[in-house]
């Protein structure tokens, strides 16, 4: 099998593949929805472009924003999109993915407030308007690589991951320790709002710690069996952040709707031993969020580490993998509109938008207009073309600038260094690619 090629000239060849793949998505011509504000917890959100929080791996050892974080913001801000969900900061040293995994604490607070006013001063001098701020706070578990090398903290042991090598129990955490990151993510989030972000994300998705508990059916305990003990920490997380913060700053979380892995290791799924999505345990989360009063949700899948192809399609990649590419954007827009049916009144965000380059807008425009998501969440083309919010909310995508979903960003990362667009940005990011990826002989 080799990879399926993205192809189409139209927009109709474009929604026909999706159809043919089972996910008949609505499309529109006009995308002038896309320049409209939405209202979120009595703030206002200018447009309806989401910049997702795409890690750049390229803070401090100290885990503040380095150079080429800056960098990236300011571009990122000047591209003028109506929410900036920032990527992943560390709530414990524990917890962070690799050494230089951006880490909010009282020593660097002042770094973390002048990137969000550089942001939100940036996107008014180019835009007109501030974006709203979002701050996703996470615990890599199973994936923490703190010093350089694993450091694994699990939930619980995964034969899909570990295979013939299961890791110790030692590496489990304990629910004594969760109750520990329950009070340092309210620490977190006490610094997020007062260095000035408008809200935070109980960051709960792509298999990381606190989404890998959603999964934990065989957990002992008081956070693993049930439902209600398999979102114990993720409940009292949010709970406990809103007592904390004020009640203007936005609680909200992306989480995973699916896994893409088998019951009883994957999350979302059907119990049959099939890969077959079942939303029900994804709609009861977010039917508890929004009883604990929020009311904006950002919602993903899979597991960028072991199986990419479920969140971001690609043309190129580590595998190829057994689907078509559109089938994977189909399925991840289709379940999220399941959800934001459930709930309309809670914000959706949607993901998995990139790899329809510059038919987005069209799809985005359709998805808004037929009630399937509030925001449109773009992830890959921030570092393609960080002016593509601007540019799709004018109606004037350049097809020269899109995200060809060809996984190099990805793979610079995956081998240990920063990651960014090669293909479009090749002045900073082809070096590093070369170095870390090509010069190496390298493909994943």
């Amino acid at each position: 099998m080799a990879f399926e090629k993205f192809h189409y000239k139209t927009l109709a060849q474009l929604t026909e593949t999706l159809a043919d793949q089972g996910y008949p998505l609505p499309s529109r011509e006009d995308c002038s929805v896309l320049s409209s504000p939405l209202s979120i917890h009595g703030k206002t959100v200018p447009n309806r472009i989401a910049y997702q929080p795409m890690e750049g791996c390229d803070g401090t050892p100290s885990g503040s924003p380095g150079e080429l974080t800056i960098r990236r913001y300011r571009r990122f801000a000047a591209g003028g999109p109506g929410l900036v969900w920032f990527e992943a900061v560390a709530i414990a040293e524990e917890g962070r993915a690799n050494p230089r995994q951006l880490w909010l604490t009282e020593d660097n607070k002042e770094d973390f407030r002048s990137i969000v006013r550089m942001i939100k001063d940036t996107c008014r001098e180019e835009n007109g308007f501030e974006p709203l701020v979002i701050m996703q706070a996470t615990h890599s578990g199973r994936y923490s690589k703190p010093h350089g090398k694993p450091e694994p903290i699990i939930a619980y042991n995964n034969p899909i991951f570990e295979k013939d090598a299961p890791l110790s129990p030692d590496h489990i955490i304990t629910d004594e320790h969760l109750r520990e990151l329950e009070d340092m993510m309210v620490r977190s989030s006490l610094l997020a709002q007062e260095v000035g972000f408008d809200g935070v994300d109980v960051k709960c998705c792509h298999r990381y710690l606190n989404c890998e508990l959603l999964s934990a059916y065989n957990r002992p305990g008081d956070f693993g069996g049930s439902f209600e003990n398999r979102t114990r920490f993720l409940m009292d997380c949010v709970r406990k952040v809103k007592a904390a913060v004020s009640p203007e700053f936005i609680v909200t979380s992306r989480f995973n709707a699916y896994d893409g892995f088998p019951y009883p290791y994957g999350f979302g799924v059907t119990e049959d031993g099939g890969l077959e999505p079942d939303m029900t345990e994804a709609k009861a989360i977010i039917g508890m969020l929004a009883q604990e009063g929020v009311d904006l949700v950002d919602v993903t899948m899979g597991n960028p580490y072991f199986n990419p192809h479920v969140n971001r399609p690609f043309d190129g990649g580590p595998y190829v993998p057994d689907e078509h590419p559109l089938k994977g954007v189909g399925r991840m827009l289709y379940f999220t509109g399941e959800l934001q049916k459930a709930y309309p009144n809670v914000k959706v965000i949607c993901s998995g938008t990139s790899y329809l380059r510059e038919f987005l807008p069209n799809i985005g425009a359709g998805l808004i207009e037929e009630g399937l998501c509030s925001l449109i969440g773009v992830g890959r083309m921030t570092f393609a073309y960080p002016g593509f919010a601007k540019d799709a909310v004018a109606g004037k995508v350049d097809k020269s600038k899109v995200c060809i979903a060809c996984g190099m960003c990805s793979m610079v990362m995956r081998n240990g260094s920063t990651p960014g667009c090669v293909v479009r940005d090749p002045e900073v990011y082809l070096p590093l690619f070369k170095e870390f990826v090509h010069d190496r002989n390298i493909i994943v």
